[in-house]
């Protein structure tokens, strides 16, 4: 398995980079396709802590992503999330598949830091060279990702990774960016964490292309599992799905035994077959492409709100706003017209 030391924030220079030295970028990139950890985690680390070589970086990976299926495992805190990825793992590697995890851990509002415990979880994988693990810390950002996620799964499609999961924080009701950027978004659930009406009531529900009932030994695994179904059922009617279109499986597990997980694995890969027959796993990835463009597009303009020449206007435009010389709609479009001339020489 491959590490990184936890706590530790690369830079450019810890990371093996120098930031004229192009050829240190190309023989990075090299050793991460040819899958040495080391690599591999220096060039999360970049994406992680916003490099100014990250444009390089990404210039260099794209010829050798969108080969991996990305699985996107959500679900409540203590449903079971970490320990199923953990199983799913052995059943990929029984395949010979190589399998990259970004565990994305929840930072704490008051220092910062994360526990980025995921790992422990996973301890019999620690010396599979087939097995690549970094735990991410979400740094605020909210979604139950971390922002760098989607430019880490690029790093490991790149190395190589056959299946790549991201297993995201124990989410509420509304923390659906997961299913943006997977493949395929495994919802899993569990007797006792809730019942039927909340399940109704949470984003979750509707993201997920495979259900997953895990701890179905417990006492009322089955209830759950009917209570699901019913659900299911009802948004299918709604929504007025056709016969072919995908209908979500729902699968029971015992998680901490294995049970089950080969049958979850195989409802994944028959989601990503019937994606790939109809059409929609181009669709789908061009989709999360254009929401990854945005977000840089509108981070870029949203830095250059905070500085220089813009920072100043906005100041003085909210300024008349209160004073009720001028109104929000006006200031916005004064605004914009400052930035479309500032734009217009912005690479």
């Amino acid at each position: 398995m491959w590490w990184r030391r936890p706590g530790r924030r690369a830079d450019p220079a810890s990371a093996g980079l120098t930031r004229s030295a192009a050829g240190d970028l190309a023989d990075l990139v090299e050793r991460a396709r040819a899958a040495d950890p080391r690599a591999v985690a220096r060039l999360i680390s970049l994406v992680e802590d916003e490099s100014a070589a990250l444009p390089e970086v990404a210039a260099a990976l794209a010829p050798h992503t969108g080969k991996a299926h990305v699985i996107g495992i959500t679900g409540a805190p203590g449903v079971g999330k970490s320990t199923t990825t953990s199983a799913m793992v052995v059943t990929y590697r029984a395949q010979e598949r190589r399998v990259g995890i970004l565990a994305v851990d929840p930072s704490s509002p008051f220092t910062g830091g994360a526990l980025l415990g995921d790992r422990v979880r996973m301890q019999e994988h620690a010396t599979d060279d087939g097995v690549f693990i970094r735990s991410m810390a979400t740094r605020g950002h909210l979604g139950g990702l971390a922002a760098a996620a989607p430019q880490a799964v690029r790093v490991l499609e790149a190395a190589g990774c056959d299946v790549v999961i991201v297993e995201t924080v124990g989410v509420g009701q509304s923390e659906v960016e997961v299913a943006g950027l997977a493949d395929t978004t495994v919802v899993l659930l569990a007797p006792g964490m809730g019942d039927a009406v909340q399940a109704a009531k949470a984003g979750i529900l509707e993201i997920g292309n495979v259900y997953c009932v895990n701890k179905a030994d417990r006492d009322g695994a089955d209830a759950t599992l009917r209570e699901l179904r019913t659900m299911l059922s009802i948004g299918r009617n709604a929504d007025g799905q056709d016969a072919s279109s995908w209908r979500p499986p729902i699968v029971k597990t015992v998680a901490s035994r294995a049970e089950g997980v080969d049958e979850l694995v195989a409802a994944i890969d028959a989601h990503r077959e019937h994606m790939q027959a109809a059409g929609e796993l181009e669709s789908r990835r061009q989709a999360r492409a254009r929401a990854e463009i945005e977000a840089l597009v509108v981070g870029d303009l949203r830095r250059m709100l905070t500085q220089g020449e813009a920072s100043q206007k906005l100041d003085s435009l909210a300024g008349d706003v209160v004073s009720g010389v001028s109104d929000p709609f006006t200031a916005a479009a004064t605004l914009r017209a400052l930035l479309g001339a500032t734009t217009r020489s912005f690479q």
